[in-house]
């Protein structure tokens, strides 16, 4: 897990919270595990599926709650257009990172956004 986002969790009373959190930190450590081997295993699609449909089913939950902060973030140096979770789940396969460049540099602002949004939460 991210360190930032490791001390900012031991200061939330919100399980739910928490629980989307590590969620998202699982998918976006399966990410860029692929992303970096090139290939996607059975084991890692599975696990794709599963944190995809979580999270999907999740998002719209959070959505109002996280609309604030993703604008305040920067894909690839550019202001970010749209809420980078929803770009990042909308990816369908976890084969789909292989070679995705533009989902890497999404990975960062949607970490951003959900730090920002644990700050003022804490």
């Amino acid at each position: 897990m991210n360190p930032f986002t490791r001390s900012l969790l031991t200061r939330i009373n919100d399980p739910a919270l928490i629980e989307l959190v590590r969620h998202w930190d699982e998918l976006e450590a399966l990410m860029v595990r692929v992303y970096r081997q090139g290939l996607a295993s059975a084991e890692d699609e599975a696990t794709f599926t599963r944190l995809r449909v979580w999270l999907k089913q999740a998002h719209p939950v959070w959505q109002h709650r996280l609309a604030p902060y993703w604008p305040r973030t920067r894909i690839g140096g550019m202001p970010t257009r749209e809420d980078p979770l929803v770009r990042l789940l909308a990816i369908e396969r976890a084969a789909d990172v292989v070679g995705n460049w533009a989902a890497l540099q999404t990975l960062p602002a949607a970490r951003e956004t959900l730090n920002l949004m644990l700050l003022d939460a804490a």
